[in-house]
């Protein structure tokens, strides 16, 4: 893979690892967001975004 072999890339991981650690919370939670749209998007489920929720929440608070 790219001449990159196993014991190159853990020395990169574990530098990474290193200059990054407090990105890795946020990274965690984007890439579980991201599976869990994934997996909704595969369901079949819509992807509700805010504009949706938003015209929702604007038409059901005027009188008809």
């Amino acid at each position: 893979m790219f001449g990159l072999s196993l014991g190159h890339l853990l020395i990169v991981l574990v530098v990474v690892l290193l200059f990054q650690a407090k990105n890795l919370p946020g990274l965690g939670s984007a890439l579980g967001r991201g599976i869990r749209g994934f997996k909704k998007g595969l369901e079949g489920e819509p992807l509700a975004d805010s504009s949706q929720r938003s015209d929702s929440k604007k038409d059901s608070s005027q009188p008809k």
